[in-house]
């Protein structure tokens, strides 16, 4: 099930259900987005770090990203308007994250 992200509403309810399982929902704005990649250089906790210091996600969901980076390869974190994004993808990127911006729907 999905992980919901919501910037700057840090721990805004339960988002797991009695299964343990974590539904995710973007929220959208525009047709851009922010995708995180995995590297070998950076701790899972240092990401975790990030995705709560620079989007204020709980922890829950800053560590659901984080899995989907560290399994996946990929995650994307944030969607928006291009600036928006391009804001996103330049902060990851100064935090040592691997990140890039794509249009929604080219996967």
């Amino acid at each position: 099930m999905p992980v919901e992200l919501r910037r700057a509403e840090p721990a805004t309810g339960s988002l797991s259900d009695p299964s343990g399982s974590v539904q995710v929902r973007v929220e959208t704005d525009g047709p851009w987005r922010t995708v995180v990649w995995n590297d070998p250089v950076n701790l899972m906790s240092y990401v975790v770090f990030v995705f709560r210091r620079h989007f204020g996600y709980s922890r829950l969901i800053a560590e659901q990203l984080m899995m989907q980076v560290h399994d996946e390869g990929r995650a994307v974190v944030s969607h928006g308007s291009r600036e928006r994004v391009e804001t996103d993808v330049q902060a990851m990127q100064s935090f040592g994250l691997r990140a890039t911006l794509e249009k929604a729907g080219e996967d």
